[in-house]
């Protein structure tokens, strides 16, 4: 079983954008598929796509809903500085706020996680 914490920073303005994500969530499908034990977290301007992905309209939510009890947590700071704090609550999704505010991204390599940023 390997220990998989994919950590999402892409905005959600772009495409390309869109793509990251959509990798990242196959990553977390195989992962599961495969019983590893995963972690997904969502830093920077990452934290937008939890407001985005809870839209029953948006093209990924299905996706997202089936993988919501694999999200770690979203970055406290980050959500606060990018204005969608209320929305990650309101989702019932973690804020974490380890290390000043911050996820501890340093404590997915102390557990022995391969971290995969997209």
């Amino acid at each position: 079983m390997a220990k998989i914490a994919i950590v999402i920073y892409a905005d959600t303005d772009t495409a390309e954008a869109l793509g990251k994500v959509s990798n990242a969530f196959m990553l977390a499908l195989e992962a599961v598929e495969n019983k590893d034990d995963l972690k997904i977290i969502f830093e920077g301007a990452g934290t937008k796509w939890i407001g985005e992905l809870e839209k029953e309209d948006h093209k990924m939510h299905a996706l997202y809903s089936g993988l919501k009890d694999k999200i770690t947590g979203v970055c406290d700071y980050c959500a606060q500085a990018f204005g969608v704090k209320s929305k990650v609550e309101k989702a019932g999704v973690p804020l974490l706020s380890e290390f000043k505010k911050h996820p501890s991204l340093r404590s997915l390599f102390a557990e022995g996680y391969s971290v995969i940023n997209f």
